[in-house]
């Protein structure tokens, strides 16, 4: 660190090295390890050119989203001008919506990939939080993995915010290993949620720092809360399935799970950590949630992989003051490889992921409000969802009190295809569509997972489809396909 004291300067000083027009890549993933004091910096001075008639927006790339001191102020500054792969802020997403920031939606696991290639712009600057800087260019992250490697490989110049709240405690956490490019590349050298194939530091040339940010802030994550009594069904008819599958010997004991975000992933760990005689389990996911320790408190929890280590300030001390016994449970990688399909597929992830609506014959959207209006995006759930050895969507079978029914005639917008899904998760009920036709996972997601109060109609469209439809394979009555969101944009609910 003694060689880049010259580099030490305020998040205003930082924020003068952007340029407009810029690609910013910063670190983070889900809340985590990006950012909070340049970005902050950066959006003030946005508002001041403004004020003065002068023009400043960046294209801002991430891992995933950011906390309100990144997203949130630069989208209220009006100093983004594009965004990708995946957001989450209130902001942000109503400016997207309105057309005056253009969103890249991209699968989380490519991201970095379309960087490398070439495909992508690259980013010039990155920003970056790290727990420790070596005089020698080792930049050792805080709480997330994300795009760092792709970034700090192709960027000129590396703003680093050193969070003095992590330190050299951190060290050893991340694998910061990233796969080779095609054509030629090798396997990814991982076949469980343990195994490590690199350092747990990128190296950059110390000429590339231009800027060393001291922080001590928190990731901007609420505080853990209790599963409510939807999400705890939800759970437990997951939970009963994976057992029963073991039972009949369809699933191999001590497979790695994906947690997914939410408060039905939380239910499932919670449930996972309260049951007295479950077996210890293994995570291989994306974002690792303050739900994982009460799994590590019980001795539930072998190894938990991940891109993000998403904690509550209160969680984030806990965790600190007890990182010497429990940093051998953690892996955070880059999130080419935490949400790489041939390592997904090789370690043999069960996978929960959210959608916003199924259709009756298998189509999920999990990323707009019909049709139209972004919500978050795809995420990483693609990843997961084509390459998992099972894989459940979970939802609640209605939101807005009743107004809106999550299971529909077609979706509005597909986000994955019924090639790629498996289990439909209500707290209605679950659909297991494997090996099923067309029609018979539409009876199936309706009599199991539709809510009563909708089931009947979409029982009445399945069948009308399967006497007017073109074709039998899928018995689509195309007057019919978005009657539900039709009636909810004329009268703001979909009921009849």
């Amino acid at each position: 660190m003694n060689c880049l004291s010259d580099k030490i300067c305020t998040p205003e000083e930082a924020a003068e090295l952007i340029q407009h027009q810029e690609v910013v890549g910063v670190s983070g993933f889900t809340l985590s390890g990006y950012p909070k004091l340049v970005p902050k910096a950066l959006a003030k001075k946005a508002e001041r050119l403004h004020q003065a008639g002068i023009p400043f927006a960046i294209t801002l790339y991430s891992g995933a989203s950011t906390g309100e001191s990144c997203d949130g102020l630069l989208a209220l500054a009006n100093a983004v001008s594009e965004r990708a792969p995946y957001q989450s802020n209130a902001t942000l997403r109503k400016k997207i919506n309105e057309g005056t920031i253009r969103y890249l939606d991209e699968h989380l696991g490519l991201m970095g990939v379309k960087i490398r290639e070439g495909s992508l712009r690259a980013p010039t600057t990155v920003i970056i939080e790290a727990s420790h800087i070596s005089p020698d260019g080792k930049i050792y992250l805080s709480t997330s993995g994300g795009n760092a490697v792709a970034f700090l490989e192709r960027a000129e110049n590396v703003i680093i915010e050193l969070n003095s709240r992590y330190g050299e405690k951190f060290i050893g956490l991340h694998d910061t290993f990233i796969p080779d490019l095609t054509p030629g590349a090798s396997p990814i050298p991982l076949r469980f949620s343990s195994d490590r194939a690199g350092k747990d530091y990128i190296q950059i040339a110390p000429e590339k720092i231009k800027a060393v940010v001291l922080s001590d802030a928190y990731d901007e994550v609420k505080p853990f809360t209790q599963p409510d009594s939807i999400a705890t069904k939800i759970a437990e008819q997951i939970l009963d399935f994976i057992s029963y599958e073991i039972k009949k010997g369809k699933l191999h004991e001590g497979l790695a799970y994906k947690s997914g975000v939410g408060n039905v992933a939380n239910a499932v760990l919670t449930a996972m950590a309260n049951n007295p005689s479950q077996a210890p389990v293994s995570l291989f996911t994306e974002v690792i949630q303050e739900a994982c320790l009460p799994l590590l408190k019980t001795d539930k929890l072998r190894v938990a992989s991940g891109t993000a280590l998403t904690l509550s300030p209160t969680a984030q001390d806990e965790f600190i003051q007890n990182i010497d016994s429990w940093k051998k449970h953690f892996v955070l990688r880059q999130q080419e490889v935490s949400n790489s399909a041939e390592v997904i597929r090789r370690v043999g992830v069960i996978s929960m992921n959210t959608a916003l609506e199924c259709d009756i014959f298998g189509n999920v959207n999990s990323s707009h409000v019909c049709g139209t209006s972004m919500m978050n995006g795809i995420g990483g759930a693609a990843d997961f969802a084509r390459n998992a050895r099972l894989g459940f969507f979970m939802t609640p079978s209605t939101a807005k009190d009743g107004a809106i029914s999550s299971i529909v005639p077609l979706v509005s917008h597909v986000d994955h295809t019924e090639h790629d899904t498996m289990i439909f998760v209500t707290e209605q009920g679950l659909a297991d569509l494997r090996g099923l036709s067309a029609e018979q996972k539409a009876r199936a997601i309706i009599q199991n997972c539709a809510h009563p109060d909708y089931r009947e109609e979409l029982l009445e469209i399945l069948e009308r489809g399967l006497k007017t439809a073109k074709g039998r394979h899928i018995p689509l009555d195309l007057s019919s396909a978005f009657k539900f969101h039709q009636r909810f944009l004329e009268t703001g609910s979909m009921k009849s």
